[in-house]
């Protein structure tokens, strides 16, 4: 059986995706631009988001004192050893906020990384609350001559949940974001973390169902994981009740819930994370994140589930 998004796989994969539009495999180079975040420079807040600690994210090869060609350069040499049919990149600005600058500072760094021989585009990693008219435009003009992803960090839909992590901003600027991001024509990413302190399962399914009525193109799924040396992990040592905790089979179940609830439009990058474990103040699962997806796709085979099964759209 072919599904909506013209494969036989039960979900819209990421992979699959790229290798639809492209040919053949896309892979992500990680930039780190010498940006911080609103809610550490005191622009809105300081102390940053309860849960973070981009050391369990950026890759080894990445320094913000390196120029920004010369990191991607580095990153393509990296990937062409692990994946050697890697022969298209997008440069992904991760690290902290990617738009918390003037407009000129990201005119100069993007510049740079499209100038790349073998970068086909950019992933530029934000928060709701960076992004305003001047720079939305910008990117809907760079995205007409590249291919452009801007990946907001959306983390939950429940104000209750933002400001207990420190977050900055509302659900209110997520979705204004998320709507004038899309009326531009750039293609707009979101990301969930699923297990924030104070949530139950039926609130983050109401935010996966609020999440897909809004205009997104691709979607993330990260299951929390408590990071040595943050403030959460303070709050988890302190009061452990506040967390949904999931066995891989608790999560792998919810996760089915999950992508049934989204239309099948939207592009799933991941279902899971991954942080070292020597970083991760819980045991974790043990497993790649390769075989993580395997059980996954064989939990929706069993199921006789698939992405979009139980999605209604609000008109309907």
């Amino acid at each position: 059986m072919t599904y909506p998004w013209g494969t036989a796989r039960r979900y819209h994969a990421y992979s699959d995706y790229f290798r639809n539009r492209f040919g053949g495999r896309v892979q992500k180079v990680t930039v780190h631009g010498g940006f911080t975040c609103p809610n550490r420079d005191g622009t809105c807040g300081t102390g940053g988001c309860t849960f973070c600690n981009n050391k369990a994210f950026t890759p080894s090869y990445v320094d913000p004192a390196v120029p920004v060609a010369d990191q991607i350069r580095q990153g393509m040499a990296f990937h062409n050893k692990r994946y050697r049919n890697a022969h298209q990149f997008l440069a992904y600005f991760q690290a902290f906020t990617n738009t918390h600058a003037p407009l000129d500072r990201l005119r100069e760094l993007y510049s740079q990384a499209l100038e790349v021989p073998g970068v086909i585009g950019l992933v530029v990693g934000t928060r709701p609350d960076s992004v305003d008219g001047a720079i939305l435009d910008y990117l809907a003009e760079l995205a007409e001559r590249c291919y452009l992803v801007l990946e907001f960090g959306l983390e939950s839909l429940h104000d209750h949940t933002l400001r207990r992590i420190n977050r900055g901003h509302d659900m209110a600027a997520s979705r204004w974001a998320v709507a004038e991001s899309a009326r531009r024509g750039i293609r707009t990413g979101g990301h969930l973390m699923v297990g924030l302190p104070g949530e139950s399962r039926k609130d983050v399914m109401d935010s996966v169902r609020e999440l897909a009525q809004w205009p997104l193109h691709s979607v993330k799924f990260h299951q929390l994981q408590v990071i040595r040396g943050t403030a959460m992990e303070r709050e988890y040592v302190e009061k452990r009740s506040d967390f949904l905790e999931f066995s891989l089979e608790e999560y792998l179940d919810l996760m089915v819930e999950i992508v049934e609830a989204l239309p099948p439009s939207l592009v799933v990058e991941r279902i899971a994370g991954e942080v070292s474990p020597a970083l991760a103040l819980q045991p974790g699962w043990g497993l790649r994140y390769d075989v993580v997806q395997k059980k996954f796709e064989a939990l929706l085979e069993a199921r006789d589930s698939w992405q979009g099964k139980q999605f209604k759209p609000k008109d309907a």
